[in-house]
């Protein structure tokens, strides 16, 4: 599976894959049916559970990156 880093935003992830940003913060979803669980660094723990067309944005490193799903298994990954 691809792994992505900031240069590569944006990016849709699919389950599995994950992006790492320059400071090191790592982002990934597991899939819970229609939502995604937003995992940041090795938490196991979701961020945030994410449903069609909701987001969550993430401050890391001075900037923000905004996670946004869809019924596909992926998650758009995008540095606002």
């Amino acid at each position: 599976m691809p792994n992505y880093n900031e240069a590569d935003l944006p990016v849709d992830v699919h389950h599995g894959e994950m992006v790492t940003l320059n400071d090191g913060t790592t982002i990934r979803f597991e899939s819970n049916g229609e939502a995604k669980n937003v995992m940041i660094n090795d938490d196991f723990a979701p961020a945030a559970t994410l449903f069609p067309g909701n987001e969550f944005t993430v401050q890391a490193g001075g900037n923000s990156f905004c996670m946004t799903c869809s019924f596909e298994d992926s998650m758009k990954i995008e540095k606002k």
